[in-house]
């Protein structure tokens, strides 16, 4: 199973990259990009951002915008992603031109290594203020943003009898009734495991162990496990679960009184993109107002001020929400995985 670069493979991957770092400008003229871009014909986006259906309307939605310019989108989890792509530049194999993951750690490890083109895109300005500022270097900008909550299946359990807190989850009444997703696949599982840990620290996990939670990959595998009956309720994700019921499943959440995980996922141009103005020119779009309509479709968050959310859907500011750091994110993803198997065995 993939894990996070080691020390002595870091090494290697920055003199894999030395000297692949762009010299373009970090800002271009938006005509004369896209005026290349067309010539490039097409884009590769690897994204673990949304769920397949979410990606792929973002894909169409570029396309629609730039006729003549195809939008590839592989869609995995976050650390499959990350390992398809540190595999292509040990390989020297240049084929993803934008990258797309809910762990920030992959992009100060990428940095770090010289593998990110620096560009600042016209949007970035106009994202809402909570948004800007995660690099100030401009190597990689928040592009897509959902909350980790409560969720769980409406026929199988009343309203007031939902867990109200992330404690609950604990209760021996849930014994062989929760589901969650792997912090070694999922960006956003590994973004609670941590921030459940910040909060009441690792004896969490070996008391949810108790309770045999169902263990899936994607944190959306959550949704599915809670549509099909097999488990009760969950720690999923508020968009896909929305999305759910929006489409007539009995389906519920609760955004938990001590707070909702707030997962801020970046998107970066890769440094030997194969098609950069198409990378350029998509990272525009994924900060476009366009951009913010179809995730709000998709029930994901906006990020933009003036794209309000769905009915059923809360505003972020209205919502006790959990934050972590860039730091806390590259430190402790790793460490959680090794606990979590410790843990559970898998």
């Amino acid at each position: 199973m993939f894990k996070h670069p080691t020390r002595r493979q870091a090494l290697a991957l920055g003199t894999l990259l030395a000297g692949t770092a762009a010299s373009r400008p970090a800002r271009a003229d938006l005509a004369t990009i896209e005026a290349d871009a067309r010539k490039e014909g097409s884009v590769t986006w690897y994204t673990a951002h949304t769920d397949g259906e979410t990606a792929e309307a973002v894909g169409r939605g570029f396309t629609a915008r730039y006729p003549g310019i195809k939008a590839t989108v592989i869609r995995t989890t976050a650390q499959v992603a990350y390992e398809r792509l540190v595999n292509d530049l040990k390989n020297n194999v240049a084929q993803c031109d934008v990258f797309s993951s809910t762990d920030i750690g992959h992009y100060i490890t990428l940095k770090s290594k010289g593998a990110l083109a620096r560009y600042v895109p016209e949007a970035a300005s106009k994202v809402s203020p909570e948004f800007q500022g995660l690099d100030p270097d401009g190597y990689y900008f928040p592009t897509s943003a959902g909350t980790v909550l409560i969720t769980y299946n409406a026929k199988l359990l009343k309203a007031e009898d939902a867990p109200k807190n992330w404690p609950d989850l604990l209760d021996p009444k849930w014994r062989n009734k929760v589901s969650v997703g792997h912090p070694a696949f999922s960006g956003y599982v590994g973004n609670w495991v941590l921030a459940m840990r910040r909060l009441y620290g690792w004896e969490y996990f070996e008391k949810l162990e108790k309770n045999r939670p169902q263990i899936g990959r994607s944190i959306n595998d959550t949704v599915t496990m809670l549509n099909a009956g097999e488990r009760v309720v969950a720690a999923g994700p508020g968009g896909t679960t929305l999305a759910s019921m929006d489409k007539g499943n009995p389906l519920a959440l609760v955004y938990p009184t001590d707070g909702a995980l707030l997962m801020v996922s970046p998107s970066a141009v890769m440094a030997n993109a194969p098609r950069p103005n198409a990378a350029r020119l998509f990272m525009e779009f994924r900060l476009s107002e366009e951009a913010a309509q179809i995730a709000v479709k998709f029930r994901g968050d906006s990020l933009r001020p003036e794209v309000k959310p769905l009915a059923g859907a809360k505003p972020l500011n209205e919502v006790k929400l959990i934050k972590l750091t860039p730091a806390e994110i590259l430190k402790g993803i790793p460490e959680v995985i090794e606990q979590w198997r410790d843990t559970f065995g898998s």
